[in-house]
């Protein structure tokens, strides 16, 4: 029998004395060729017996509404919600029997606290799916174990994470608690507490069986009319193009028949790749061998809550009488050669590359050094660039939906987006805002990027059970998209930040370059790890959760604007030009505010959902007909829009408009100039004297007004100037063909160097903008807020008569009033929120903080939440302005005062350029 300290011991006993006399080397062969052999510690899989019948286990359908294709926890999940929701007429294929691909070996762990309030809400449901509703639907039980769980911190930074997550439970109404070393040894007296901090005790979390799971979906969605068709592979997807040249899913092909659909689901986890190829979809995963081993009996484990010790990258898995002990390495191994045969197969463990979790483990329990090992189990699971799940509609092909790359938490996440995935299928938009998860966060120049898709997945395997610090960069696939700036802002010490795939200013450094190098795999895989890598040194000091070393340099970026002019590289924005015979119908539709100006206007708007949802938020510009002049301005005879969207969410919006204009039959064209032209952004009461010396324009208040544009020559090159501000100054925008961007740049620089002109970032800007109440997209305002509820009501043409996608949902919320609403919060303590910190009004909690930062010129730390009003009724103002207010973070409560304006400029006379 091997015993885990032997496991240790055989890895380690070259290079350090033994661990234990008890221990002894055995030896052990590796292979990574996958074996039939049953080694998951559960009562019950689902695996055929040999010789039974290969054939499908129904007829196949001629045609269906949708169909799922993959067995396991998403597919079931998928198909559950859709019969649940209403559309019955579905289909689930799975080629071999259910949870035969990776869901059968998984640890099947439940957590409720993550640092996300989406994700919160998402393991909510499936815990209420697993552990009530699917019972009382089916009179089965699911093999749910309620037996707790428990998070270990091993120094005050992961303890903070946890209190930060225990915050943010309270608004959920979880159950959590803080324990002392004492306190967690009288819960669980095997663990060695002798190195912890402390732990945070959730009671309700526990532990699913794949099996139990499935099956029980499975009978709930066929009650209700579902088809669920194993022993049944996919052998094709038919794609169609429409009269408009849009590719739309036809059928699926199988060996046993064809199934006419319009819909098809893609959650075939490991082999989602291979399904996304059949239909000319990028589905950007990659598959690594995950592993655990379960142990013999251990006297006194019953009933003990699972563990995640973070610091030690090892979970323990309550197993009835035993523990299955797992974790994420540095090193994983990659499963390049994806086998359709592999179902119910796992490979033969590495030990080499497991060993590292077992020394955490037994420090943790010691009395695992001498227990047996009964089995140990390494499947392949999927896993993605930011270790998240691949979810929506693709951009390539109308009707075709990803839920798939859940990075071993498929069972976890899979009631919640099972939910979300299929109410995204019935309505064409989720319920939450799913942006996080939705396939159209990335780039699509990153989606077919092997190099991207390998490096990024492995730092996010890697850094799993890192602490989630605020702003943290990620080092692999870095330098993916730069602009004509990035060079010259590199020498002057920018410190940047990765947004789709774009290197956008951060802030800047004062000690020199601080270039990002190539991804060196954390050392892994004998690549020589970079050596005197100053950008990740700085990245280090941002390990914090009290303000950055660097918080008086940002300071400073900040007040220069205020006080003075500061220089910001937009270039990251997404540049797109709206054109054709239906512009006019088609901006009417899209946006939200009146965009159909004279030309020459720029108009702040939102673009909005079906639900009345805030998909984006955006500057249109009125163009004037004429030739083209490309990129500054394209050919038009007759209505013309140029759409400035920020960069990060560039790849969402650009797909949002171009459903729109496909659903509504708009001709019209959409065209990206995002890399013909680079954009600058001159800021403060001193812009207006800077740039008169570079502009051939007069840029007084009468002849250039906030909220218009121009085609200017600057520094004798052409570039369109708007006068606008995201930081709430006096100020104007340069948007450059990309050839002209430098010599404009230094010319800039040239005129503002007697006014003290300093080049700024995003975290200036991240600063500035919250102090003036300007909204982020994905932060303070998501596709589930609406414009009135978000305090963005200004941007709705609803005194006319003109409709605009999402407004019937507008005009009835306005008229039962408002249930949930944004509200700016201050804090008279000098110290930072982050966001999640939970928000109470009279001692109950009514929500959480979304966004929060430092406001240096208020000299503030200001935070920006929705609340709602615990009985259900109307949030007025002067629940607003009656309440008292309190702000929870991390387990400590401060006195918050709520603000219905920004404090900082409330009448708005800075950007009309008046100074008092």
């Amino acid at each position: 029998m091997a015993f885990l300290g032997s496991a240790v011991w055989r890895v380690v006993s070259a290079v350090r004395p033994p661990l234990s006399p008890l221990c002894r080397a055995t030896t052990r062969s590796y292979s990574s060729d996958p074996t039939s052999e049953k080694s998951v510690p559960y009562e019950k899989t689902l695996k055929q017996e040999v010789g039974s019948s290969s054939g499908p286990t129904k007829p196949l359908p001629r045609s269906a509404d949708a169909v799922v294709i993959g067995g396991g926890s998403l597919g079931c999940q998928t198909i559950y919600h859709l019969a649940k929701m209403g559309m019955t007429n579905v289909v689930l294929l799975e080629r071999d029997r259910l949870t035969a691909g990776t869901t059968w070996h998984t640890a099947g762990l439940l957590w409720q606290l993550r640092p996300s309030d989406v994700e919160v809400e998402l393991l909510a449901h499936t815990r209420n799916v697993i552990s009530k509703d699917l019972e009382e639907e089916t009179g089965l039980h699911t093999g749910w174990i309620q037996n707790g769980g428990l998070f270990i911190a091993s120094n005050k930074q992961r303890l903070d994470e946890y209190k930060r997550l225990m915050s943010l439970g309270k608004v959920y109404g979880i159950e959590s608690y803080v324990l002392s070393p004492a306190e967690t040894k009288d819960l669980y007296p095997l663990m060695n507490v002798d190195d912890l901090y402390g732990t945070l005790y959730v009671p309700k979390d526990g532990t699913m069986d794949p099996a139990g799971t499935c099956t029980t979906l499975s009978r709930a969605a066929t009650a209700r009319g579902a088809m669920v068709i194993e022993n049944c592979p996919v052998s094709g997807i038919q794609v169609r193009t429409d009269d408009f040249g849009i590719k739309r899913v036809k059928a699926v092909e199988t060996p046993h028949g064809t199934i006419e659909t319009s819909c098809v689901v893609n959650c075939a986890g490991v082999w989602a790749t291979k399904l996304g190829e059949m239909a000319g979809v990028k589905v950007p995963l990659v598959a690594m061998h995950h592993a655990y081993v379960v142990t013999e009996r251990i006297e006194g484990i019953q009933n003990m809550p699972n563990v995640r010790d973070h610091d030690a990258s090892v979970y323990l898995r309550l197993q009835g009488d035993a523990l299955s002990v797992g974790g994420y390495e540095q090193n994983p191994i990659f499963w390049d050669e994806v086998s359709d045969k592999f179902a119910f197969s796992l490979f033969d463990l590495d030990w080499d590359v497991f060993m590292q979790h077992i020394e955490g483990a037994i420090n943790r329990v010691p009395v695992l050094e001498q227990t047996g090992i009964k089995s140990t189990v390494c499947g392949p699971e999927s896993f993605t660039a930011d270790h998240k799940p691949l979810m929506g509609e693709a951009p390539e092909v109308r009707g075709f939906f990803l839920g798939c790359g859940f990075n071993s938490a498929g069972m976890m996440l899979g009631g919640g987006c099972g939910r979300e995935l299929a109410h995204w299928i019935i309505h064409g938009r989720p319920e939450k805002d799913m942006y996080g998860y939705d396939i159209r966060r990335f780039h699509n120049s990153l989606t077919d990027n092997p190099k991207w898709i390998r490096e990024r997945s492995h730092e996010s395997y890697a850094k799993n059970y890192s602490v989630v610090f605020p702003f943290d960069e990620p080092l692999a696939s870095r330098n993916m998209r730069k602009d004509p700036f990035h060079q010259v802002l590199t020498e002057q010490g920018c410190v940047f930040q990765e947004r789709h795939g774009w290197e956008r200013p951060g802030w800047f450094n004062k000690d020199g370059a601080a270039p990002v190098k190539d991804y060196d795999y954390y050392g892994a895989y004998d690549i020589k790890k970079n050596e005197n890598y100053k950008y990740n040194e700085l990245l280090g000091k941002e390990y914090t959760f009290d303000f950055p070393p660097h918080h008086d340099v940002i300071k400073s970026e900040c007040l220069a604007c205020r006080h003075g002019v500061a220089v910001f590289d937009m270039s990251y924005f997404g540049k797109f030009y709206l054109t054709g015979p239906d512009a006019k119908k088609a901006a009417d539709w899209l946006f939200t505010a009146d965009v159909n100006k004279k030309s020459g206007s720029t108009v702040y708007t939102c673009m909005l959902n079906r639900g009345g949802g805030t998909e984006a938020d955006l500057t249109v510009s009125r163009l004037e007909p004429g030739v083209s002049n490309l990129p500054l301005a394209p050919q038009s005879n007759g209505d013309a829009y140029y759409l400035a969207i920020g960069g990060g969410v560039a790849e969402h919006n650009w797909n949002h408009i171009r459903t729109v204009l496909q659903d509504e039959g708009f001709n019209c064209q959409l065209t990206d100039h995002s890399e013909d032209m680079g954009m600058i952004s001159i800021q403060g009461p001193k812009s207006r004297e800077v740039l008169q010396e570079v502009l051939d324009a007069d840029l007084s208040n009468e002849a250039f007004p906030f909220s218009t544009h121009q085609v200017v020559n600057a520094a004798g090159h052409q570039v369109r100037a708007m006068r606008l501000s995201f930081v709430g100054e006096l100020g104007w925008e340069l948007h450059i063909p990309k050839d002209s961007c430098l010599p404009v740049y230094h010319a800039v620089m040239a005129a503002g160097a007697k006014h003290g002109i300093i080049n700024s970032g995003y975290r200036a800007i991240d600063s500035l903008s919250i102090e003036k109440g300007y909204r982020h997209w994905h932060a303070d305002l998501r596709p589930d807020d609406t414009p009135l509820e978000s305090g963005l009501g200004f941007t709705c043409k609803m005194k006319s008569s003109i409709p605009f996608q999402g407004r019937d949902r507008l005009e009835k919320q306005k008229a039962e009033g408002l249930r949930r609403r944004i509200v700016c919060f201050t804090i008279d303590e000098k110290i930072p929120l982050f966001g999640l910190e939970a928000v109470f009004r009279n001692g109950t909690p009514v929500g959480h903080l979304r966004r929060s930062d430092y406001g240096f010129f208020v000299d503030k730390t200001i935070g920006y939440g929705y609340i709602r009003n615990p009985d259900g009724g109307v949030v007025s103002a002067d629940f607003i302005k009656s309440g008292e207010f309190t702000l929870e973070k991390m387990g400590v409560t401060y006195k918050a005062k709520a603000h219905l304006k920004s404090p900082f400029d409330p009448q708005n006379k800075r950007v009309k350029g008046i100074y008092d």
